[in-house]
């Protein structure tokens, strides 16, 4: 028999693999939790509520999208990265040379830096409506625990245990809010989620919402996270791949879904637009009352701690990616990058005189840069014959990701013709 035979029948092996059973499945999820921390950060939450308190139930329907495309991307930088053997920055690198690969991990490093800025922001705001302190201070003193577990051992394991106690308080403590305000008028939520159009003025907000829900930064550094986690060809095949997109994908809806609904039914009734953290607070005072300001001060520093954990290794990892250096998440290179990236954040943050909620949104916004760039070499490679040699093409996820990236290049290039024009206003008065 050739070694093309061996191939083929490998694997063809390969795709009838067992399906693994619920415990086995949970053993081998852990990529996405981190993801989904990383995402549902400050800016998530902020835009989250922007979204429910500025336009009701009116852009509701964006989840729609966002799932279709969240569990594509995910999808199709796992399975490149299986097929390949490669994560996806090293996939490009072969594929499209160290000139490309590096371009890529610079746009995407750049994406997560604008985003460590939201979270710096958000772990200060938190702070400040635990504490009563100025929200730069607050922001310090988070940051010098986070250099602690920047440099201790074991760091994949302790961010995933962190990540999923944050991300199952912040699910609490939404959908407690969300049944004590009285629940959703269901007549106004179907129409939310059916009727797909835009209300005036929002295409930057559905931009920001986008980015964070949408991206596909998410995908490829879960596929370095799989390095981390050690999974196999096979689990690409057995469950466990899927399972954790769905994980990922489940859990990050059931947040900021339930965070635009309390916004639609506490602050929009109320015309009432997120400003500054204390009116975060607002919408858990239904539940809460005088003790809102304090829980959502613990959300968002959760959701801010978390996501500067995983999200500053993200930057770092992805651009050492994409200039062929070592990413592990306990090497030199990544921890002292990350320092380096929050460094540069606190000048950034600490200089801004504005509200720290609007810089989050800003960053939200900012971070729209990666999808572009890096999805194009992810459709051309889920395209190319020879990554799916001796398995059955995916035409259905090659189609998806396609149609993803066009709906995501699209809304980017409309909301940032908007969008940069009135940033360069400001900023030249």
């Amino acid at each position: 028999m050739t070694n093309l035979s061996h191939q083929k029948e490998a694997r063809s092996n390969l795709e009838r693999i067992e399906k693994l059973g619920f415990k086995q499945i949970l053993k081998r999820i852990g990529p996405g939790l981190i993801l989904t921390g990383v995402v549902i950060g400050p800016g998530n939450i902020t835009t989250s509520a922007m979204i429910g308190a500025n336009y009701g139930y009116s852009m509701l329907w964006l989840m729609l999208p966002i799932i279709f495309m969240r569990v594509t991307f995910m999808l199709t930088s796992y399975r490149i990265a299986m097929l390949s053997g490669m994560p996806i920055l090293h996939a490009i690198r072969h594929y499209y040379g160290k000139t490309v690969s590096a371009f890529v991990g610079i746009a995407l490093f750049l994406s997560c830096l604008f985003f460590t800025l939201g979270n710096v922001s958000g772990t200060g705001a938190g702070m400040h409506l635990i504490f009563g302190i100025d929200w730069k201070l607050g922001a310090l003193i988070m940051l010098v625990i986070l250099m602690y577990c920047y440099f201790s051992k074991g760091v994949y394991s302790k961010i995933e245990k962190a990540i999923l106690i944050c991300i199952l308080g912040m699910i609490l403590s939404f959908y407690a809010t969300l049944v004590a305000s009285g629940g959703p008028e269901w007549s106004e939520f179907g129409k939310g989620l059916l009727n797909w159009k835009l209300p005036e003025g929002s295409l930057t907000t559905a931009l920001a919402y986008i980015s964070t829900n949408a991206a596909v930064t998410a995908g490829i550094y879960g596929t370095y996270l799989g390095v981390e986690k050690k999974w196999k060809k096979e689990d690409l095949f057995n469950g466990a791949m899927l399972w954790d997109a769905i994980a990922h994908v489940v859990s990050v809806i059931l947040i900021s879904g339930a965070i635009i609904l309390v916004g639609a039914i506490v602050l929009h009734p109320q015309n009432i637009t997120i400003q500054n953290p204390s009116q975060l607070a607002d919408l858990l005072v239904p539940f809460l009352g005088s003790a809102a300001r304090i829980v959502m001060g613990i959300a968002l520093l959760g959701a801010g701690f978390s996501s500067l954990l995983g999200n500053t290794q993200r930057g770092m990892v992805l651009l050492g990616a994409g200039f062929d250096k070592e990413v592990s998440l306990e090497s030199k290179f990544i921890r002292w990058g990350c320092v380096a990236c929050l460094v540069f954040a606190c000048l950034i943050c600490f200089s801004y005189n504005g509200s720290p909620t609007q810089l989050i949104f800003l960053a939200n916004v900012a971070t729209a840069i990666a999808t572009p760039v890096a999805g194009l070499f992810i459709v051309l490679i889920l395209w190319k014959k020879e990554i799916h040699a001796g398995y059955k093409v995916p035409l259905v996820l090659q189609l998806s990701m396609t149609i993803s990236y066009l709906f995501v290049l699209v809304m980017t290039a409309s909301a940032l013709q908007v969008y940069i024009p009135k940033l360069v206003e400001s900023l030249s008065h």
